[in-house]
């Protein structure tokens, strides 16, 4: 799926308003997490305190590899989707 600049901003702040995101997470026995937020910092608190995803309790602590921010909800959980579909290999590409 192609993306325009203006569909996406990979961005390091994830203090701005109005974003929405996709974080890819790397677990402590090394599997990826995929999430839709809209807040990065406070949903990566959420999983390391075990209140995140029932997948990443059990692999505690995780650790932010990549994110993406969006103007709205859909393009957000589009991509979420898209990332969730890559084989690993590709995961690991999208990361490095």
């Amino acid at each position: 799926m192609e993306k325009n600049k203006e569909e996406v901003e990979v961005i390091k702040d994830n203090k701005s308003n109005n974003l929405h995101y996709i974080y890819v997470v790397e677990c402590s026995d090394g599997s990826f997490y995929t999430g839709y937020t809209t807040d990065v910092e406070r949903r990566l608190e959420e999983h390391n305190a075990g209140q995140g995803a029932k997948y990443t309790r059990g692999r505690l602590p995780v650790k932010l590899r990549h994110q993406e921010s969006f103007k709205n909800r859909s393009l957000a959980q589009k991509r979420e989707y898209e990332i969730k579909q890559l084989p690993r290999s590709k995961k690991e590409e999208l990361l490095d």
